[in-house]
């Protein structure tokens, strides 16, 4: 299937109300699972990676009330206890959900198995898998190992524990380079560990994607459980007897990352385009995607509770260097602006982005070579050069939601421009096409 984008007559002037954050909501479940009691989480999304999780979480016995329009799931936690013993677990190709339910699963009474689409089973989890086996978990490589499907027979939370001085102590060490996601997983799922010991995390190397850390260390606050940080995000402590408690009410933020593609659109088309919902205490890392956008030459609006991105007609972008380390989910989104920039734009320190849905440094180049952009691939990023003349491109997704957004901007300020495999921003956000054509009308 295709998607012809339509190039946008005259300057934009749009609010756009954006559905809920992934990572936020596929957090926000694994945490409502650890506690006790009933959750109302709301502004909740629902797309292909969120349902994933909700399917798996039924799966595994617990109580979910979706209501889809309303944005919201009732769900009642059962402290990481499942009713359910055995089950085997499909979860597609979404990172958040196979990674949190290894760590959930890695401290479970029952019988698990994990799988997922092809792509999924190419995805590295070893580093997350070395950590929880040295806490103990059964965990078994059914296929290749380092990679999923995965089997899990455990028999509970106890684990091996070590005598320090008059402390029981217990501790893991997890590598940052590939996915912040391994961390994240390990921290939600400490407290179940901790029932019998106290529990020390060690990060080896440098941690990538660190907004997300702090994204999950501020949620877990709300569910009740402090964590003690030392270090730049380098050693994470937990006491014994450390409990997540129901919070009767939690709310979704809208999605930064999707809103990237709509600030973008005010770079390359000019006008503005606000998003409520969004701030800069916004606990999303992409949400800073803005200060990039103000590099190039936009005016950017912080509210209490909504951003703004404009760019007046006559004020020509620019390009940058950035490093994009810590909202690498907007790398895409970036790349395709600069191809509207006057200059080169340089992004740099992204090498773990090539484990995601797709390589996203070589995939990404192919395709913006594609409109007659010089990119120059390095193994950590890119250098881009946009050409003095675009040339109309179908654009190759790769099965990646954010391929597809990200090119699809593209088509609003350059005529010819197609999009194969829409269907792929299932993923994280199902109306994308929609919003995006909503443009035309505002």
């Amino acid at each position: 299937m295709y998607q012809s984008i339509i190039p946008l007559n005259g300057i934009l002037d749009a609010e756009i109300v954006l559905p809920g954050s992934k990572s936020m909501t596929n957090r926000a479940l694994i945490l409502a699972v650890l506690s006790e009691g009933t959750t109302l989480l709301e502004g909740v999304l629902d797309s292909e990676d969120t349902q994933v999780l909700f399917e798996a979480l039924r799966q595994l016995g617990l109580e979910i009330e979706h209501h889809s329009k309303l944005q919201q799931i009732r769900i009642t936690g059962t402290h990481g206890i499942f009713p359910n013993r055995f089950a085997e677990i499909y979860v597609g190709n979404s990172g958040t959900t196979a990674r949190f339910l290894t760590a959930l699963l890695a401290f479970s009474d029952g019988k698990y198995r994990i799988y997922g689409k092809p792509r999924m089973h190419e995805r590295p989890i070893r580093d997350l898998v070395d950590a929880l086996q040295s806490l103990g978990a059964k965990i078994c490589y059914d296929e290749k190992i380092g990679f999923p499907p995965l089997s899990f027979s455990s028999s509970g939370q106890q684990i091996p524990v070590t005598v320090s001085g008059t402390n029981r102590t217990q501790s893991a060490t997890v590598s940052g380079s590939v996915s912040s996601q391994f961390l994240s997983a390990l921290l939600m799922a400490a407290p179940l560990a901790a029932q019998s010991c106290d529990i020390e995390l060690h990060v080896a190397g440098n941690l990538v994607s660190k907004p997300y850390i702090r994204m999950t260390l501020e949620m877990m606050k709300s569910f009740g459980v402090i964590t003690e940080m030392v270090g730049d995000f380098k050693t994470f402590r937990f006491a014994m007897g450390t409990a997540y408690r129901t919070p009767k009410t939690y709310r979704i933020e809208p999605d930064a990352s999707g809103a990237s593609y709509f600030f973008a659109a005010a770079a390359v088309c000019g006008g503005s385009v606000t998003v409520p919902g969004l701030s800069r205490q916004s606990l999303q890392g992409d949400a800073a995607f803005v200060d990039c956008l103000e590099k190039m030459g936009c005016d950017v609006q912080r509210r209490i509770d909504s951003i703004t991105v404009s760019r007046s007609v006559d004020k020509p972008l620019r390009g940058i260097s950035v490093d994009m380390n810590s909202l690498s989910d907007t790398a895409q989104t970036l790349a395709t602006t600069a191809l509207f920039a006057q200059g080169t734009t340089e992004i740099t320190n992204i090498e773990h982005v090539r484990f995601k849905e797709t390589d996203r440094i070589t995939d990404l180049a192919r395709e913006l070579r594609r409109f007659g952009a010089v990119v120059d691939e390095r193994p950590d990023g890119l250098r881009i050069t946009p050409p003095k003349q675009l040339t109309p491109a179908t654009v190759e997704t790769y099965d990646d939601h954010r391929m597809a957004m990200s090119f699809a901007v593209v088509g609003l300020g350059l005529g010819g421009v197609v999009i194969k495999n829409p269907e792929c921003t299932r993923k994280t956000f199902p109306d994308f096409f929609n919003l995006l054509d909503s443009l035309r009308s505002k």
